[in-house]
């Protein structure tokens, strides 16, 4: 790439194809001293398709070489990157053939005349402002990028934050469909939003569906819209979430809690890439990044058939699991310091820290709401603090974290350690049967079986 000489400044990179020696040496010379531009002269056809690979900015080609016609030459560099900007240098009879390529994509063109030089350093000069415009653009759009990274919470420098951070990367160069999956309060909306707003589409829109908030009668039309009078109610025209999010990004959060039969429709938008309005005709394209996500593990969904497979395959694309906050060690310090910050700035508060009790109390919690439970945690407890130190008594949270330590390790058999283990998990869980035996890796009939077999376990 090109050295910057000063923030958003780019120093061209041009090439001078011309084969008459005294030509090539005037505009050589004129545009390195007058302009500080990089400039490399060429004398053939053959020589500029060799030094393509050098990525010029602008290419200055003369019209008759000795070799190529600037007809053939013009060709083989917009095939070879179309967004080149070329200038036609020819004589006099040449300017027909020079306004032709103009229409087919030349930047401009250029007569061999006394005043070629000055003509040719202007044109350069508008090339430099463009480029460097551009260039200002897209450090500002990387910054917006990196501000929203740096504004919202998802944040960590555990090693599972840093392999998202990744992904992440990956997903937002790319228009493969992402599949973000990880427990409740995990921050599956606000790596959706990363990814978005790190990609090219960030000046489009981000629009996001929670599917298991929509009625399932209402799904379809808050997808696809509908046309006036399409069903009682539909006193005007709506527009659905697909075309909302032309160009940009559409976040389908809670996947899995689709409807069967709607999944279906789903699979054919996606694959045609194309959709009507209830009640129309009109076909309407589409072009956006899909984003799904879900607290369920769709791959076990399709086994129990309640989610399509053939959608499930559309869908997954780029898989990004996100881990529950008990796995991420440190993280939830940093986190627990960030919400405060945010919090006390926010509220007009003097800043707190936390003391060795608050963060060993924190430490030894088990989140079963994730980033979100802490985030409220962390909020209640700068209320509830009377300094500007968070002690472990202002922090409000159950430590229902189970450690090897709290199971008491006497001559016990098998049957009462299971006992012991499958009370504490339905305790921690508050009875919630499918969460518990998902935690120990059970199925639900088999948890039923154990708590049925052993009376001494804790009542649902």
């Amino acid at each position: 790439m090109n050295q910057q000489t000063t923030a958003f400044h780019i120093m061209l990179k041009i090439f001078i194809v011309e084969d008459d020696s005294i030509t090539s040496k005037v505009l050589t010379e004129a545009l390195r001293k007058e302009k500080n531009f990089e400039v490399l002269p060429l004398f053939s056809g053959k020589e500029l398709i060799e030094h393509l690979p050098e990525e010029p900015d602008v290419i200055s080609l003369d019209y008759y070489l000795p070799d190529y016609t600037g007809t053939e030459l013009f060709k083989k560099i917009k095939n070879y990157n179309p967004s080149i900007p070329i200038i036609i240098v020819s004589g006099q009879q040449d300017i027909a053939t020079a306004i032709d390529l103009l229409h087919k994509g030349a930047y401009d063109y250029v007569v061999k005349d006394r005043n070629m030089r000055a003509r040719l350093i202007s044109i350069m000069e508008k090339i430099e402002e463009k480029k460097n415009l551009e260039e200002k653009i897209k450090k500002l759009e990387e910054e917006l990028g990196k501000k929203y990274l740096e504004q919202n919470p998802l944040k960590g420098n555990s090693p599972q934050m840093l392999k998202i951070y990744e992904l992440i990367k990956k997903a937002a160069q790319s228009n493969i469909s992402v599949s973000i999956t990880g427990e409740t309060g995990t921050g599956k909306e606000l790596v959706a939003k990363a990814i978005h707003y790190n990609s090219p589409r960030r000046k489009e829109k981000f629009v996001a569906l929670n599917i298991s908030a929509i009625p399932r009668d209402l799904i379809e039309s808050e997808l696809f819209g509908h046309e006036k009078g399409s069903f009682t109610g539909a006193t005007s025209r709506r527009i659905g979430k697909f075309e909302e999010a032309n160009r940009g990004t559409l976040f389908l959060d809670e996947i899995a809690d689709m409807d069967y039969s709607m999944q279906a429709k789903l699979l054919r938008v996606l694959q045609e890439e194309e959709f009507t309005r209830i009640g129309g005709n009109e076909i309407i394209k589409y072009d956006a990044h899909i984003i799904v996500a879900s607290n369920k593990n769709l791959a076990q969904e399709v086994k129990a058939g309640r989610f399509r497979a053939d959608l499930f395959y559309r869908i997954m694309g780029l898989p990004i699991e996100l881990p529950p906050l008990r796995t991420r060690g440190n993280d939830i310090l940093l986190l627990a310091r960030y919400f405060a910050d945010e919090f006390c700035l926010k509220n007009k508060m003097p800043q707190k820290r936390f003391s060795s009790s608050a963060q060993e109390k924190l430490m030894n919690y088990s989140y079963p709401g994730n980033v979100r439970e802490l985030k409220a945690v962390i909020e209640l407890a700068c209320v509830m603090s009377t300094t500007n130190t968070i002690t472990a008594e202002d922090i409000n949270i159950q430590l229902t974290t189970i450690t090897l330590e709290q199971i008491k390790f006497e001559d016990k058999t098998l049957e009462e350690y299971i006992e012991e283990i499958v009370t504490a998990y339905i305790k921690k869980y508050n009875g919630n049967i499918k969460e518990v035996a998902s935690k120990l890796g059970v199925g639900k009939t088999t948890l039923y079986r154990m708590i049925k077999k052993n009376p001494h376990i804790a009542k649902i």
